[in-house]
């Protein structure tokens, strides 16, 4: 399938099949498959809705081997809709035009988008390079660009991704040893980038982007969670316990990592003293459907924590609703709670598993983070 981004193709692949309980589509991005089952087809139409974000592909049949139509994001408006083929085969995500050697890409790089203007920001190039396909993603200081797949064509590169809520589609020419390049984010953003090899670059700590203001050591809100009830940090229930608080959106690729990750952490320790909680911040204004989309997010997911809603995504909803912190700068935000209710670390943005060792390393700390935080005497804790 190619979507139409304005005169640029942005491929992906995907397998249709259908049984005795209808069709079944799984969509592919690098290590990344998307089960989808929410598909209707009557007559020469078929309708496919995508898992989790409120967005569908309506198109209409042609012959046995090809589908016409628009993807519709309905989150970014009623009219936002991007044209779309489809063709039945066996064919790469792009076809390659040189049959030179393939230049590897491997490794980290230091990458800069919109270089010298008002809108630059800087982001870790990590790529894995095999023959000539490329895997990887950009890491930014608000999170990641999930998986992204490609190849790289003598000195061209290019890599797209996919998911339902991105559509993605990278470009960049390789020069000595830099990458020169544009950045396609669905039909109403571009932009340059450039990059360079540079495994010792860092961004940010995320750990020191978003903060308490000052006077605040802990955190009070009380908010409804999508099932009628409430959740607070201090509630009774919560003395002596352990807290996670993600702030999220059900619209937000990167909080699909995260949750799935707390989830798993929720499971592991919950048992043992630790309380995770989701404070969502969603981008429909009808607080009917954001309720349905959070409720459908929480059934895709298995999600097992309780999930509150707290409203539109918005700076000043976020700054009216969370007092204490001193900006959201990122879906999602994690804020850590010691046993005596003392904020210890607020994490920024989300590193997945599309980001390979960095998310591997991340995991493997934060379950470490978390045995220490139920380690703690929560009296010992409150005298610091």
């Amino acid at each position: 399938m190619a979507l139409d981004l304005n005169g640029q193709e942005l491929p992906f692949l995907f397998d249709l099949d259908h049984d005795s309980t209808g069709y079944h589509l799984l969509l592919h991005n690098g290590e990344e498959k998307i089960a989808v089952d929410d598909i209707v087809l009557s007559g020469d139409s078929i309708h496919i809705r995508m898992p989790l974000f409120d967005s569908e592909f309506r198109g209409v049949l042609a012959g046995d081997s090809g589908i016409a139509g628009v993807w519709c994001n309905y989150l970014k408006g009623p009219d936002y809709r991007v044209p779309f083929l489809a063709s039945a085969g066996e064919s790469p995500r792009f076809a390659r035009r040189s049959a030179s050697a393939a230049a590897s890409l491997g490794g980290q790089w230091e990458v800069h988008f919109s270089p010298g203007s008002e809108d630059a920001y800087d982001a870790l190039g990590l790529f894995r390079s095999e023959n000539e396909l490329v895997t990887g993603t950009f890491g930014t200081e608000t999170g990641d660009y999930r998986f992204l797949e490609g190849t790289m064509d003598g000195d061209s590169m290019l890599l797209s991704c996919f998911d339902g809520s991105h559509a993605f589609l990278f470009k960049a020419a390789l020069r000595n040893d830099s990458l020169i390049g544009r950045y396609w984010s669905g039909i109403h953003w571009q932009e340059p980038w450039v990059a360079i090899r540079n495994s010792d670059f860092r961004l940010r700590d995320p750990d020191s982007l978003t903060f308490l203001k000052e006077g605040h050591d802990m955190v009070n809100f009380t908010f409804p969670t999508i099932d009628g009830g409430t959740v607070s940090p201090t509630d009774k229930a919560h003395a002596g316990h352990v807290q996670m608080v993600q702030v999220m959106g059900s619209w937000c690729p990167n909080c699909v990592d995260e949750t799935l990750l707390l989830d798993e952490l929720y499971d592991t320790y919950h048992d043992k003293g630790l309380e995770v909680m989701a404070i969502a911040f969603e981008k429909h204004p009808d607080p009917n459907k954001a309720v349905a989309a959070l409720k459908r997010f929480r059934d895709e997911l298995d999600v097992k924590y309780p999930i509150a809603y707290a409203g539109e995504a918005s700076k000043e909803n976020n700054s009216a609703q969370l007092p204490f912190l001193d900006h959201v700068m990122s879906y999602p935000t994690c804020i850590f709670i010691d046993k005596a209710g003392k904020v210890r670390r607020i994490r920024t943005g989300f590193y997945g598993p599309g980001t390979g060792e960095h998310y591997v390393n991340y995991k493997r700390n934060l379950d470490s983070f978390i045995q220490q935080l139920l380690a703690e005497d929560p009296a010992a804790t409150a005298a610091r």
